[in-house]
């Protein structure tokens, strides 16, 4: 059954009304997966297909978990079906949002909204069950990529291991705690009250919190003054010299993992290929820079 059917079916199931039509015309974005908002029975859901080879590259019953602790925590939106094994989700719409990719992610307000959320995730008692570790991932996609007979970058392999050098010497005193790992602008929702939410969990784990920072700043596109805004604000003072390398560190892991994430999309048949180029030609940059200063800015870091 194709995905579109599926979630068609799933729909008229769970609320009971064999003439719902999947309804794809509201669509309101994602990378991952298609999230489309739909109205049924007078009330305005968001509904998840999933991406291509998501199954393969996201645990559906670990990100059940997760979502569910998310949402105790009171980060979340509310879920109201959650399928592991397909991976179709349908949540509550948030009235009246905005994502701040939309109104604004440089701003200081969300900013502050940003970093609140961070914290409150960072600092959670209740821990994920799974672990979300960068290099394993890493190896994870490169293996799918390979299996759909895919090519990497030509420098792959040598500006991968410039990568390693650069982490295994500078990526010290790791700590692992509850993370949300898909920092993106457009996972954190503001409705018209001021409340702030922080959405999509599949990548979650405990992991270091410096990743979340580093991922906030560069698929942010964070400004030299944002960026310092958001760092003070998160930390409460100037990060030191070693948790500075280590945003940069992840910021440089992050531009080759979804690089591969994207050469799995491109070579399953979904269009990706430009994605995938940007991020690699900015690690491609950014690796040859840092490994001749380590003082390069994470400001230079942002921009391509």
């Amino acid at each position: 059954m194709a995905m579109e059917e599926l979630v068609q079916k799933k729909l008229r199931l769970i609320f009971n009304d064999d003439s719902i039509i999947f309804d794809k015309s509201r669509f309101a974005g994602g990378l991952t997966n298609y999230n489309y908002i739909m109205n049924i029975k007078g009330a305005d859901y968001i509904i998840r297909q999933p991406g291509g080879m998501t199954n393969q590259i996201i645990d559906r019953g670990i990100e059940k978990v997760n979502n569910s602790i998310a949402s105790e925590l009171g980060l979340n939106s509310e879920c109201v079906y959650f399928d592991e094994i397909s991976g179709i989700k349908i949540s509550a719409y948030i009235k009246n949002s905005k994502n701040v990719a939309v109104s604004n992610p440089c701003s200081s307000e969300n900013l502050r909204a940003v970093a609140s959320l961070l914290k409150k995730t960072h600092s959670s008692t209740k821990h994920f069950p799974n672990f979300f570790d960068w290099k394993t991932e890493l190896n994870k996609y490169e293996h799918i990529v390979k299996e759909l007979n895919g090519d990497f970058f030509f420098d792959y392999d040598v500006l991968k291991e410039k990568l390693l050098d650069f982490v295994n010497k500078n990526i010290k005193n790791t700590c692992y705690l509850p993370c949300h790992n898909d920092t993106v602008p457009e996972n954190f929702i503001l409705n018209d009250r001021g409340k702030a939410y922080l959405i999509d969990w599949e990548y979650s784990g405990m992991n270091d919190p410096s990743w979340d920072i580093a991922a906030y700043i560069l698929e942010s596109k964070l400004t030299e003054e944002s960026i310092n805004f958001f760092l003070l604000d998160y930390y409460g003072q100037i990060p030191v010299p070693e948790e500075v390398l280590k945003i940069k560190g992840y910021m440089l892991a992050q531009d080759l993992l979804w690089t591969v994430w994207a050469l799995i999309r491109h070579y399953h048949g979904d269009d990706f290929l430009d994605y995938c180029y940007f991020r690699y030609e900015r690690f491609r940059k950014n690796i040859k820079e840092i490994t001749f200063s380590s003082d390069y800015s994470i400001a230079d870091m942002v921009t391509k």
